[in-house]
C-alpha cells in the first residue's frame, strides 16, 4: 500500500503512483525518477548534493552472460536535474575486486583512477569519488542524502549517542572520514557488524539509506529524515530559544531590501579585487534568525560541517560591522569602515592555508569571503555567476538548519580546520575544478539594458547573455518583459519595469540589478522612439518627448549607473545607442536628429569625465535598422517613406542600396557594437561606431 502524504510534516511526499507505474520493469529510470524528486525538497539534499544509485542485470556485451551492474549519480551531477546521461554504469564484480589493489588510506586516491577498469556503460559520466560507497553496499537502491536534520545529528558534540537515542539498534554511526574508497569500507564494515540497520549516519556530513526497490528506498529516505526531523523539532519547542534568542531586531522589510541594493555593489567591489564577482542576496526569515541571534558571534567563525557546504561557502563567513540603519550617502566612508574588515578575513583565510597546507597542496585560491553576513538587513553572497552565488546561498541556509538543529539536541561542532583544509584543497578537486569549461568573454558582468525588449534592445540582451553576462531588462511594460525574459535560462537574467524619464524608476531599475546580482558593469541606453515629420508640423510634445526619452532617459541611466560603477571600483561601460541621423541632416528630422546628436555629445562629455574611474562610455550609431526593430512599426516608417518619396515596402532595400556594402542592418548587427565595444575594445572611450553598412555622410573622422 502507497504510503499517504499527511504522514510527512518535515518532508515532501513527491512519489507520483501513476507515473512510477509508467516506469515499471525500468529500474534505471524509477532510480532517476527517485532521484528527481528527492533533489526538488532543499531540506533533504541541494543542488549537487548527495548522489543516488540503483544495481540491475545486463548482459555483458562480451561474455553474453548476466552480470550485476551499478548505475549511479556521476561526477559534478545534481539528482533533482538527474537524466541518464549524467549517470555512471559500472559491473559491481569489478568494483568489489578494487578491494584486493587497495593500498591503504594515505593511497585512497590513486583508487579513483581505476574506477574507469570498471565501466560497463561506454556512455557514462566520469564516476565521482562516492562511487565505491555505493558499490562496496548490497543493496539494490541506495540514497546518500545530506538532509539538515540528519546533519545537525551527525554535526553534534554527541551525535553518535543521538542517534542511538532516536532509532535503538536500527541505525549506524561512522564517525567522520573524508569521501573515498576506505569510507566505502567503513561502510561495508559498518553493514557487516550491524545487520539489519535501515541506514547510516556518517559523522559532520550525511545519510545512507537503502531498499529492496526504489519506492522502498524512497521512503525509507523519506522516514528517517521526518524522525529525525520531529525529533529536532521537539527539542527546539521544549528549548524556547533558537540561537540564544534576539539580539538585534531586524529592519523592516522595504528597509532592508533598500539597504542591501545600496551596499550591494560596494560588497562586489571589495571581494572582487581577486576576481570579479557575481551576487545574491537573501533576506529570509530562517537568515534574519541567525544573523540576528546572541549566538552569531560564537557561530559563524566556527564554519560548515558537511563537506559539501563549505566547498561552496569557504569555510566561514564574513559578518561584516555595520548597523542596519547606516547611512549609505558617503560611500568612501563606508568603504574606508568596510576594507579593513575584508583585509582582517584575508588575511585568516591566508593563515588558515599556510598552518594546514601540505607539500603538494595547490596554490592558494581567492581569499575572500563568499558569504557576507549584515546583521539586520540579510546575507549576500558572491561567486563566479548568478547559479554558484544562489547555490552558495542555499547551502549556507543548510549550514544555519544544521546548527540550530544541533544547538538544539546539544552543541554544533564544526570540522576541523585541518580536516576542512584537505577536503577545499584536495587534489582530486583540484582536478575537477581544472576540467571545468573555460569561462565566456562576459562572464562576471552584470548589464542593465533599456527598452529591453524591442527588436535592437532584445537583439543586445540576447548576444550579452550568449557571451557569459547577466542581464537586467528594462521596459515599460512587466508582461512583456516577463514573456521576453522566457527565452532565457534560470539565473541568466532579471527584469524592471523602468520608465527612463523618471529617476525614481530608474533608481528601482538599478536596485534590482544590485539586489539580483550585486552590481552593474554595462550600461546599454536603447530605449527609444522615433518622430519623423516637417518642422512646421513637429509640436512641443513631440519635441518633449523625444528629449525625455533619449536625452533625459541617457543622462539619468548615466548619472546613476556611474555612480553604482564608481562604488564598486572595478570600471565599467556606458553604451548609447544613438542614429546616423545624429551626424547627418536630412529633412523632416528636427527633433529626432536634434536629440540624436545631443545623445552622441553626452558621450563625450561622459567619457571625460569618467575615464579616471575606467569607466567607458561610447556611441553605437544604428541606421535603417528595419527588419526586426520595433521603431519601424508605427508612423516613423510612413514619415521616412514620405520623405525619400517611396513606399514602406521598399524602406529595407532603399536603406540597403544607399550603404556602401549594400548591405540590410539587422539588431544582430547593432548587439555586435555594443559587444566589440565591452569585450573587445577595452581601451577606447568617447568614440562612436557607426553600424550602418557604410554611410560616407555619416563618417565621424
Amino acid at each position: 500500500m502507497e504510503v499517504k502524504k499527511k504522514k510527512y510534516q518535515y518532508v515532501d511526499y513527491l512519489w507520483d503512483k501513476e507515473k512510477a507505474d509508467q516506469l515499471s520493469g525500468n529500474e534505471v529510470e524509477l532510480f532517476l525518477y527517485r532521484s528527481n524528486i528527492l533533489g526538488a525538497d532543499l531540506r533533504i539534499t541541494n543542488y549537487g548534493g548527495g548522489n543516488t544509485s540503483c544495481k540491475t542485470f545486463e548482459i555483458d556485451p562480451l561474455t553474453k552472460n548476466k552480470v550485476e551492474v551499478m548505475w549511479v549519480k556521476g561526477s559534478g551531477g545534481d539528482i533533482g536535474t538527474l537524466t541518464r546521461s549524467g549517470i555512471a554504469g559500472l559491473y559491481v564484480e569489478r568494483l568489489q575486486n578494487l578491494k584486493k589493489v587497495y593500498r591503504g588510506i594515505e593511497n585512497e586516491d590513486e583508487m579513483v583512477a581505476l574506477f574507469n577498469h570498471c565501466i560497463y556503460d561506454l556512455d557514462s559520466k566520469a564516476p565521482s569519488i562516492d562511487t565505491p560507497l555505493h558499490g562496496l553496499l548490497p543493496f539494490k537502491h541506495i540514497d546518500h542524502l545530506h538532509p539538515d536534520a540528519l546533519i545537525a545529528i551527525a554535526a553534534a558534540k554527541d551525535g553518535e549517542q543521538i542517534t542511538k537515542e532516536i532509532w535503538g539498534d536500527s541505525m549506524g554511526w561512522i564517525p567522520w572520514q573524508r569521501p573515498g574508497f576506505d569510507l566505502g569500507l567503513q561502510l561495508e564494515n559498518c553493514l557487516n557488524n550491524n545487520p539489519g540497520i535501515r541506514g547510516i549516519v556518517l559523522g559532520s556530513h550525511g545519510l545512507f539509506t537503502w531498499g529492496d526497490t526504489s519506492y522502498e528506498c524512497y521512503v525509507n529516505s523519506l522516514e528517517v529524515i521526518e524522525k529525525a526531523s520531529a525529533y529536532i523539532v521537539d527539542k527546539i519547542k521544549s528549548n524556547g530559544v533558537v540561537f540564544g534568542g534576539e539580539k538585534i531586531t531586524a529592519a523592516p522589510p522595504e528597509k532592508r531590501i533598500s539597504q542591501a541594493a545600496q551596499i550591494a555593489p560596494i560588497l562586489r567591489g571589495l571581494c572582487s579585487q581577486e576576481n570579479r564577482m557575481i551576487g545574491h542576496f537573501t533576506d529570509s526569515e530562517a537568515v534574519l534568525e541567525f544573523i540576528n541571534s546572541n549566538d552569531l558571534e560564537r557561530l559563524a567563525p566556527m564554519g560548515t560541517s558537511c563537506p559539501d557546504h563549505f566547498l561552496r561557502t569557504k569555510i566561514m563567513p564574513l559578518v561584516i560591522n555595520l548597523t542596519s540603519d547606516e547611512d549609505f550617502s558617503n560611500t568612501e566612508e563606508i568603504i574606508a569602515k568596510l576594507k579593513p574588515q575584508f583585509e582582517n578575513y584575508r588575511a585568516d583565510y591566508a593563515a588558515y592555508y599556510d598552518n594546514c597546507k601540505h607539500e603538494n597542496s595547490p596554490a592558494m585560491r581567492d581569499a575572500n569571503p563568499v558569504v557576507i553576513i549584515y546583521p539586520g538587513i540579510g546575507m549576500f553572497t558572491f561567486a563566479k555567476n548568478k547559479q554558484t552565488a544562489r547555490v552558495a546561498s542555499e547551502f549556507y541556509l543548510n549550514a544555519i538548519n544544521v546548527m540550530r538543529g544541533a544547538e538544539a539536541i546539544s552543541k554544533y561542532t564544526a570540522l576541523p580546520r585541518q580536516e576542512a583544509f584537505n577536503i577545499e584543497y584536495w587534489l582530486l578537486e583540484e582536478a575537477k575544478l581544472q576540467r571545468m569549461p573555460k569561462e565566456k568573454p562576459l562572464s562576471r558582468k552584470v548589464a542593465i539594458v533599456t527598452g529591453a525588449t524591442g527588436g535592437i534592445g532584445k537583439a543586445i540582451v540576447d548576444k550579452l547573455v550568449a557571451e557569459g553576462a547577466n542581464v537586467v531588462l528594462t521596459d515599460l511594460d512587466n508582461n512583456v518583459l516577463s514573456e521576453t525574459q522566457k527565452s532565457y535560462k534560470k539565473d541568466e537574467t532579471a527584469t524592471a519595469v523602468c520608465d527612463v524619464t523618471k529617476s525614481e524608476s530608474i533608481e528601482d531599475a538599478y536596485a534590482k540589478a544590485c539586489i539580483e546580482f550585486g552590481g552593474v558593469d554595462i550600461v546599454v541606453h536603447s530605449a527609444g522612439l522615433a518622430i519623423s515629420k516637417p518642422l512646421e508640423e513637429t509640436t512641443t510634445d513631440d519635441w518633449t518627448l523625444l528629449q525625455d526619452i533619449l536625452v533625459k532617459g541617457q543622462f539619468l541611466m548615466a548619472k546613476k549607473g556611474a555612480s553604482i560603477l564608481k562604488a564598486q571600483g572595478l570600471g565599467g561601460d556606458i553604451i548609447h545607442i544613438a542614429s546616423k541621423n545624429g551626424i547627418v541632416s536630412g529633412p523632416n528630422n528636427v527633433a529626432y536628429g536634434t536629440a540624436k546628436a545631443a545623445q552622441q555629445h553626452m558621450t563625450r562629455l561622459l567619457a571625460a569625465e569618467l575615464g579616471k574611474h575606467q569607466i567607458k562610455v561610447n556611441t553605437v550609431n544604428p541606421d535603417g535598422v528595419i527588419v526586426g526593430s520595433k521603431i519601424w512599426e508605427g508612423e516613423w516608417a510612413e514619415g521616412r517613406a514620405k520623405a525619400y518619396g517611396i513606399s514602406v515596402e521598399e524602406l529595407p532595400k532603399h536603406y540597403a542600396s544607399r550603404n556602401l556594402l549594400n548591405e540590410i542592418i539587422l539588431p544582430k548587427d547593432i548587439a555586435n557594437g555594443v559587444y566589440s565595444l565591452v569585450a573587445i575594445l577595452d581601451k577606447s572611450t568617447g568614440n562612436t561606431i557607426n553600424v550602418d553598412g557604410g554611410m560616407a555622410n555619416a563618417f565621424v573622422r
